[in-house]
This record gives structure tokens, sequence and C-alpha cells, in this order.
């Protein structure tokens, strides 16, 4: 468990130096992960140059409330869905002055959520500022909570990176 912390810290530390190469600045919208990314990003020595903050939308009200995601879409959807990803990016990035936004939703358990998605289910949502929203579904295994947060963040770091030197 600590290397991989470590790792997500060197990550997290070249994702800053690289948005601040590219002159691209981030903001995240997190569910389950509480605010474990942006915590990660903003503990980079100079993150304030490119890093904006992030927004906390752990219930599906506050999704609604705090990101614009339209209850509706939860309803359909439920609160850990693709659709659902994507929104939040899009809601973070309408409320921030950010180039990049990165979302999280999922289950990290140690149950299945109130709608059956299973431990382990997660989507993240990209979106770039004149650009495209997109979303990434993955499933992690792990033996506990802290266990699929690590690589769910591992995971969410290396879409961000692609996602500030990939182009529109």
């Amino acid at each position: 468990m600590q290397a991989t912390a470590q790792s997500n810290a060197e990550r997290a530390e070249q994702i800053i130096n690289e948005a601040r190469f590219r002159q691209l600045t981030i903001a995240t919208a997190e569910s389950c992960t509480a605010g474990s990314l942006a915590h990660l990003l903003a503990s980079v020595p100079g993150a304030s140059e490119v890093f904006h903050g992030g927004f906390i939308a752990y219930t599906k009200e506050q999704k609604t409330i705090g990101l614009g995601v339209p209850a509706s879409v939860i309803a359909v959807n439920t609160a850990v869905s693709a659709d659902v990803a994507q929104a939040m990016a899009a809601g973070a990035m309408e409320r921030s002055s950010a180039d990049v936004t990165i979302s999280i939703t999922g289950v990290l358990g140690p149950e299945p959520d109130e709608d059956g998605n299973p431990v382990g289910l997660v989507y993240f949502g990209l979106a770039k500022r004149n650009g495209n929203t997109q979303f990434h579904k993955h499933r992690f295994a792990s033996e506990t909570q802290d266990e699929i947060c690590s690589a769910v963040l591992e995971r969410a770091l290396i879409l961000l990176a692609e996602g500030i030197v990939t182009p529109n």
C-alpha cells in the first residue's frame, strides 16, 4: 500500500508539472473518493498555479445541487453510471475556469450501493474546455476500501495525465 501511495504522489507531481508546462488548469469532481484526488494534486508544491480546486458531491442530491447533474439522469441511470460521470465533469467545467476536469463516481464498498451497483464499479468523466466530454468505466477488485480507493486514484491520475497531453 505504501508503494502505491508514493506512486500516486509521483503521478500527481508529474500532472501538475505537465499542466504548468502546457499552461492548462485542472479541477476535480469527486464522489466515492471524497476529495482524495484533489488532496493528492493540491499536495504538490506549486499546485496552486494550475489546480483550481475540486467539488465533492458524495450524495445524489449534491450531484444535482452542486454540479448540476439532472436528477432525471440519476433516476434513470443511477449515480454510478457513464452519464452521471460525464455530467459531473461537465458540471465542474461549467462551475470553474479550469481547462480540464475529471470526475469520479463509483462504489468503494464495503457493500454494494443502494441501487445494487457492485463494489469496485467506478466511472470517470473527463472534460476539456472547447472539447469533448468522455467517460471511462472500470471494475476494481481488491480486498479493502483503501485498496480500491488507491487503485481508483491511480487510474484517475493516469486518465488526467492522458487528458492533459492529448488535444481536444
